[in-house]
């Protein structure tokens, strides 16, 4: 029998999200997640993956992955450190390291693995971590882990996170301290002022770590924040997701060769979680070689974020100050954030609603994620559904 306790602490709670707008409904995708999907029969403009280059459909990664379970099988059959160490995911790692201009790379099976993974494997309880307060939620959890004390900055503050970064230090109580941050929000599209963050690193002599899940293949002509900055001497850690633009799944994180040996033999999910498959370790090194050899998905990515934009700015929607492809429309109250949602959904869109906890409360908004594979027509077709949906609820 079920325990009654549990039963009531559930239906309660999920009976007060839906009451508040906050429950989540999933909606499998059938088939494949490109510019265009099929959710129970119907066809919709998709503008909520993180797809950004359209890599996780292309064939040329198909093929290759295709190709490494015929030599290699579908799984790598251990740990990394028992047997479990391909010589594709060597291979990959090498590729990153040259990609991200850094001596060496580890990768792991998730982005938010490497945050509960490198965090916790160089941080502890006499330690201090400065959190931009927007950071995301495996940051969060990665720093929780660690148990050093988190001290939470304003968002993008560089005058808070140098008053806090000199109380710290002054204060005589921590080891080490370490700066943490996104280099690209997710929710708004802004990007981190790392050439400033550097700077109060260097004057306190913080670690740096930063969490480039949205920002490689995107900024950097590809290679991420910290090269759009020319900051790779700089970073301790750069982490890296391959399930976003990349295409395909897992993490990395890149930075000194002694980092990296250190991280090999004391970071958890490295140590103690089976390594990505073979076929995912070959397409993800393939995609990195593409975005190595061109930057045609990268300005066409650019190029399409810039057009979406540009079309719902002009019809009056808040798009707050997104600096990169990332296009939120702001729209305030959860429940209308929803609703908005589910009307361009019956319109033929599929964008959607992120509220709380994701966002601040009365922050609710449509996110969209345009593509290096979306046509003019796609964003064309989808720039209308807004205008008319959104005249509807009068919001513009």
């Amino acid at each position: 029998m079920s325990s009654k306790v549990l039963d009531e602490f559930l239906n309660e709670n999920i009976a007060d999200l839906k009451d508040r707008g906050l429950y989540n409904e999933i909606d499998p995708v059938e088939g494949a997640n490109g510019p265009k999907i099929q959710i129970d029969g119907k066809e919709l403009i998709n503008l909520s993956s993180n797809n950004y280059l359209g890599l996780s459909t292309d064939d040329r990664l198909k093929k290759i992955a295709k190709q490494a379970v015929d030599t290699h099988g579908v799984g790598a059959g251990a740990v990394r450190t028992i047997n479990g160490t391909l010589d594709l995911h060597i291979e990959l790692e090498k590729r990153l390291a040259e990609f991200k201009g850094t001596e060496a790379v580890i990768s792991y099976q998730s982005g938010f693995n490497c945050n509960m993974a490198a965090i916790s494997a160089v941080m502890d309880k006499n330690d201090a971590i400065l959190s931009d307060q927007l950071n995301h939620a495996s940051i969060i959890d990665g720093c929780r882990l660690s148990k050093a004390k988190i001290i939470p900055f304003n968002h993008s503050d560089m005058d808070d996170l140098r008053k806090k970064a000199k109380e710290a230090v002054e204060s005589g109580q921590y080891n080490k301290i370490m700066v943490i941050t996104d280099g690209v929000f997710s929710m708004d599209g802004d990007v981190a002022n790392l050439p400033e963050i550097v700077e109060i690193a260097e004057e306190f002599d913080l670690i740096t770590y930063v969490d480039d899940a949205h920002g490689s293949g995107v900024l950097g002509k590809g290679a991420g924040t910290v090269k759009h900055f020319g900051l790779q001497d700089k970073i301790d850690f750069q982490m890296g997701t391959l399930s976003k633009a990349i295409g395909v799944i897992g993490g990395y994180v890149a930075g000194k060769a002694n980092l990296i040996d250190w991280l090999k033999v004391r970071s958890r999910p490295f140590l103690f979680s089976t390594a990505v498959s073979p076929a995912d370790a070959a397409a993800s090194k393939r995609a990195i070689e593409i975005l190595m050899e061109s930057t045609e998905l990268h300005d066409r990515l650019w190029e399409n974020g810039n057009y979406l934009k540009e079309g719902l700015k002009k019809l009056g929607f808040d798009i707050g100050d997104s600096e990169t492809p990332i296009t939120p429309c702001i729209i305030g109250d959860e429940k209308d954030a929803q609703q908005f949602s589910k009307r361009l959904y019956e319109e033929g869109v599929y964008a959607k609603s992120i509220v709380f906890p994701t966002v601040p409360r009365g922050t609710g908004r449509v996110r969209n994620m345009p593509t290096a594979a979306h046509t003019k027509e796609m964003l064309d077709e989808a720039i209308a559904a807004y205008e008319k949906v959104g005249k509807e609820m009068g919001l513009i």
